[in-house]
């Protein structure tokens, strides 16, 4: 806010009025001497001041100030007696306690700024730091401070300001890594209402929002609070839902409020309490052993807190022998002084001056009262600033160096348990690593055990659950969607205690009484029940926090999820389309209907054909293959078509034959089935009486369909199918269902319906088979219970339905309310193509056929003209001796010469008769060759 605003901030009231306080005490001691003898000095030496004046802000009397304030002149003294820095210059500690208060810190401050101090360590206060930061920015004076954690300091807005100590940024991350790490969703902040406070629990907010957990209430109080007032506000706490508890507040007062709760019943089994790093300044400044100090830490078991992490090292150990009972912020506070030492060691040696001058802002101020000029600029300071931020050095605390933020390189937490006599690390967390039971100098992480197992309130090991149902009187707000049809999945009841009842009621209750705790709930009902309500409206409903969960057949969609968690589901679910169907009517020519006329024409003519290759190969074998013409014409015909039966008489002889009979009796046999399977399908189907037949028809298909009123399939058509609205009718119940799809859409009916599956189970109850699934489920999801983001509920309850699956009840409660004879009954008549069988299914097994055929033939003509060769008519009429060999060649019959009446009459001889002349012929031409010339 600026300061010509009409309106001013709290810290700008503080500031000026503490000015005005300033300058009125100086008034009345008859002016302001300001010392500048160090600045004198300077510019007449070209080895510097022999005294440089820094000041330092801390409230003494507290936690973090009875240890900083020794650390801090600890280190003035070692670097004025270190030669090897500033050489003869020697620092003036300038001290002065903000005494726990913010006006009066803000005082301190500016009585400090008169002392031309060129750097100040502090303050210890985030709210000091706010105020102080707009007095340093004019006055060009770098602040070091080494206890002011709020995030909100590192904007731009305060160049001056430099945090010497961590970030509470990082520290809120490291929480929010560890509420991610043990599951837990929400969380309760008990803060303290100032700038660290508010702001802290700020960010921390944001970093739980990365990890998809929330802080569902924030418990603020202001500082220095009664323990009346904090007893209210952790009472107040005690009967919210979460148990899971971040207190960051003062070190001072902070352990009051572990005492209360310890009163309370709060610090016993099943609660979590997560501190900032205030808490172990308080266990690391306590002195040990003291009868306080253990029942602190009595109060404190099973607390799992944050402590700064400075890695350990030989100068640590050094400085921690000398002085006891140290925390971390004064081994930040030593590290500053030693800072500022390096930085101006270096500002002093590259020629530069420390000078004071006048401000002119505050000379035009001169006709007032308050003396406001009295405050000098220190004209060096911005290149001092560019110094600090460049310095680099190596501390108690580690490795001393700023980002681009501003902020110290390398943060890292370690993670304490508090237990028995003290507290135990169980982890640590770093910017690189995030947690791990690995020190961040290791720069490793252990993908396995990301920390060591803790000791939680009620010592016990047993992670807790982090939350409980609030104990306010105020049950679980079910919504029940009141439904106008199928109401065997859930509806309304006025006889039942619950009143409500259904599928979905019985699987919600077995489920929630598997839980280890009770869940007291009561059932609203959604809808008037005149029409289904809209499912997605029950949803928003859920996450708009009119209900706390949603309880029926609330189909898990992608959209949905966005806004709402989903239990496991507890009933498969997509969407399918139903048609009517109607019995073919058969004729007295349905019997040729299997197969087309071509496939008719082909089979009979490959009959004849097989039947005429087996006759040929046969004749000369088989004497059932022969006799009169008109008898072998009979026996053709007669074994053909016989084989269609396999009922033939006519044995087989020959090799030839039988190959051909058995390649073809196969085709008969694969004929035969087809036509028997075919014909009995013609004879017995449904068939459509739209030509819908799965989701393709659907899209293509320009009549109207028929959808549950409030189903999510509207949206399922509509947006992803692109289907027109205008196809889109609502049906109430079965009885709609019935009526619109018997009337069809020539006569304001339906052509399909799309529906869930469970839905058309029980829907296919009410008919006898008259309508039927085509094609396949296009969506797969399911019923679940539906609950607010990140409510712990929808996890516990996910867990309770898979048991029921497991042990089998899901399937009995499935079996009471919704299996009667269903969908799967009228399956087995499901329509097929019933159109007749084409010649493109056989061709090939004709193909093969044919060809055995044609092979047969060729080589048993081969056969038989080999024989014709060998064969001479002549010497079966004559017993003479034969001719001489030269007589025989000339006289030898030529195939050319033979005719076709000789060859038919040839091959019409019987085989043995053609193999006995063979033979003989054989023996007559070896005598003639034994015979003398």
């Amino acid at each position: 806010m600026d300061f010509d605003g009409p309106m001013m901030s709290k810290s700008v009231f503080f500031l000026i009025f503490g000015m005005c306080v300033l300058l009125v005490v100086a008034m009345a001691d008859d002016g302001i001497t300001v010392n500048t003898s160090s600045s004198s000095s300077s510019s007449s030496s070209s080895r510097g001041p022999k005294v440089v004046n820094i000041g330092a802000l801390l409230t003494v009397n507290s936690v973090i100030g009875r240890s900083v304030k020794p650390a801090i002149m600890a280190a003035i003294d070692d670097v004025n007696s270190d030669p090897s820095i500033l050489e003869e210059t020697h620092l003036n500690l300038i001290l002065h306690d903000t005494n726990c208060s913010g006006f009066l810190g803000t005082i301190e401050a500016l009585e400090l700024m008169k002392e031309n101090v060129v750097a100040a360590i502090g303050p210890q206060s985030s709210t000091i730091a706010h105020i102080i930061s707009h007095v340093v920015n004019e006055l060009h004076v770098p602040l070091l401070s080494f206890g002011a954690t709020d995030p909100t300091l590192s904007a731009l807005q305060y160049p001056y300001f430099l945090r010497t100590t961590q970030n509470d940024y990082y520290q809120m991350s490291a929480i929010a890594d560890l509420i991610e790490h043990f599951e837990w969703k929400e969380v309760i902040a008990i803060y303290v209402d100032d700038d660290y406070g508010r702001n802290g629990i700020s960010s921390l907010a944001d970093s739980l929002a990365k990890k998809r957990a929330k802080i569902s209430y924030k418990a603020a109080f202001p500082s220095g609070s009664p323990l009346n007032e904090i007893t209210e506000i952790l009472t107040a706490v005690n009967l919210m839902e979460s148990r899971v508890y971040v207190v960051h507040v003062n070190p001072d007062t902070g352990v009051e409020i572990f005492s209360i709760a310890k009163k309370l019943g709060m610090m016993t089994s099943g609660y979590v309490w997560i501190t900032t790093d205030w808490l172990p300044a308080v266990l690391d400044s306590s002195e040990k052993p003291d009868s306080d100090d253990s029942d602190t830490v009595a109060v404190l078991q099973g607390v799992v807190s944050l402590r700064q992490h400075t890695p350990d090292s030989d100068l640590k150990k050094h400085f921690l022998t000398r002085w006891k009972n140290m925390n971390s912020y004064a081994l930040y506070g030593y590290d500053s002084v030693w800072l500022l030492a390096h930085a101006l060691d270096t500002f002093l040696k590259s020629g530069e001056n420390i000078t004071f001058s006048s401000d002119k802002n505050l000379q035009n101020t001169n006709v007032s009262t308050l003396r406001l000029t009295a405050l000098q600029t220190f004209n060096e300071g911005p290149k001092l600033l560019q110094t600090l931020l460049s310095t680099n050095l190596t501390g108690l605390t580690g490795e001393i160096r700023f980002d681009q933020d501003k902020n110290l390189v390398h943060p890292a937490y370690e993670v304490l348990n508090i237990g028995g006599t003290g507290f135990r690390t169980v982890g640590y967390w770093s910017k690189l690593s995030g947690l791990s039971v690995n020190s961040p100098e290791k720069n490793s992480t252990d993908a396995k055990q990301r920390l060591y197992s803790v000791i939680w309130p009620g010592e016990t090991t047993v992670k807790p659950r982090g939350w409980v149902f609030p104990n306010n009187g105020k049950p679980l707000r079910i919504g029940v969607p009141y439904r106008h049809g199928y109401k065997e999945v859930v509806t309304k009841d006025v006889r039942s205690p619950q009143g409500v009842r259904g599928y979905s009621i019985d699987v919600f209750e077995a489920a929630v009484n598997l839980l280890p705790y009770p869940v007291p709930r009561k059932y609203i009902l959604f809808g008037d029940g005149v029409r289904n309500p809209s499912y997605s409206n029950l949803v928003a409903a859920v996450a708009g926090d009119t209900f706390d969960a949603a309880v029926g057949d609330v189909t898990i969609t992608t959209n949905r999820t966005r806004i709402v968690d989903f239990t496991q589901p507890y009933m498969e679910s997509g969407l399918v389309i139903v048609v009517p169907v109607k019995k073919t009517e058969t004729s007295q020519w349905a019997f040729l209907k299997p197969f087309t006329i071509e496939m008719w024409l082909v089979t009979g003519g490959f009959f004849l054909l097989v039947g005429f290759v087996v006759w040929i190969l046969e004749h000369r074998f088989n004497h059932e293959f022969r006799g009169p013409p008109s008898q072998q014409i009979i026996t053709i015909l007669w074994f053909s078509f016989s084989t269609m039966f396999f009922s033939h008489r006519e044995n087989t002889v020959s090799t030839l034959g039988r190959f051909v009979l058995l390649l073809w009796l196969f085709v008969v046999l694969i004929i035969n089935s087809s036509y028997t399977a075919s014909l009995t399908s013609i004879l017995t189907v449904q068939q459509l009486t739209s030509g819908i037949e799965g989701i393709d028809g659907i899209i293509s298909s320009n009549e109207p369909i028929g959808i549950q009123d409030g189903s999510f399939a509207y949206n399922y058509l509509v947006q992803e199918l692109n289907i027109a609205q205008s196809r889109i009718r609502y049906l109430k119940d079965q009885t709609d269902y019935i009526n619109s799809l018997r009337l069809g859409p020539k006569r304001g009916g339906v052509a399909a319906i799309v529906d869930e599956l469970p839905y058309v189970e029980l829907f296919m109850t009410y008919t006898n088979c008259e309508f039927r699934i085509v094609g396949r489920e296009f969506t797969k999801s399911g019923w679940g219970f539906a609950f607010q983001r990140d409510s712990p509920l929808s996890l516990d309850l996910s867990t309770a339905v898979l048991q029921l699956s497991e042990n089998g009840d899901l399937e009995r409660i499935h079996d009471k309310w919704l299996t009667a004879r269903s969908a799967t009954s009228c399956s087995s008549q499901a329509t097929t193509d019933t159109s007749s069988l084409s010649l493109s299914s056989f061709w090939g097994l004709f193909l093969i056929c044919g060809i055995a055929c044609f092979i047969s033939l060729g080589i048993y003509f081969y056969r038989v003209l080999c024989q014709y060769r060998r064969f001479n008519p002549d010497l079966e009429e004559s017993q003479e001796i034969p001719e001489p060999e030269s007589s025989r060649r000339s006289s030898s019959r030529s195939l050319l010469s033979t005719s076709f009446k000789d060859l038919i009459v040839f091959y019409d001889r019987k085989e043995a008769e053609i193999k006995d002349m063979l033979k003989r012929h054989s023996l007559q031409g070896n005598r003639h060759n034994d015979s003398p010339s």
